[in-house]
C-alpha cells in the first residue's frame, strides 16, 4: 500500500512586521511502517494452464541437403533447426569461428563451396545454407 505525499505546506504571506519571523512548522513525524495489506492478485500468464508451443510446419519439414551440404552433416533429409545445428557443431569443432568477432565464420574449404566466401557473418550463413537444402 502506497502512502500519499503530503501537498507542501503554502508559504506564509510576508509579515507586515519584520520583528515577528514566521513560525515553521513543526516537522512531522513518521508513522510507524504499517503491514502491506495483501494486494489483490490481478490474473497473469502463468496462472493460465501452460500450453506446449508447437513448431511452425515449415521449420519441421525435412529436406534434402545438396551434395556440398551432404559432405558436412550427411546427406540424410533434415528439417532446417537441425541443419543450422549440425553446421554449427562443424564449425564449433574444426573452430572455424573467428576469435575477434565472434559473429563472422571463416571458412574452410568444405564450407568455402557452401558460402563462396572466406568469411560470413552467422545471420547471412543461415540464408546461404537455405540454398543448398531441397
Amino acid at each position: 500500500m502506497a502512502t500519499a505525499k503530503k501537498a507542501p505546506a503554502k508559504k506564509a504571506a510576508p509579515a507586515k512586521k519584520a520583528a515577528a519571523p514566521a513560525k515553521k512548522a513543526a516537522p512531522a513525524k513518521k508513522a510507524a511502517p504499517a503491514k502491506k495489506a495483501a494486494a489483490p492478485k490481478l490474473p497473469t500468464k502463468k496462472a493460465a494452464p501452460a500450453k506446449k508451443r508447437t513448431p511452425n510446419a515449415a521449420f519441421m519439414k525435412a529436406l534434402t541437403p545438396s551434395a556440398a551440404l551432404a559432405s558436412i552433416i550427411g546427406d540424410k533429409p533434415l528439417p532446417r533447426t537441425e541443419v543450422t545445428k549440425k553446421v554449427w557443431e562443424y564449425i564449433k569443432k574444426n573452430g572455424l569461428q573467428d576469435s575477434a568477432k565472434k559473429t563472422m565464420i571463416n571458412a574452410d574449404a568444405k564450407l568455402k563451396e557452401i558460402f563462396k566466401k572466406a568469411q560470413v557473418s552467422m545471420f547471412e550463413m543461415t540464408k546461404l545454407i537455405s540454398g543448398h537444402l531441397k
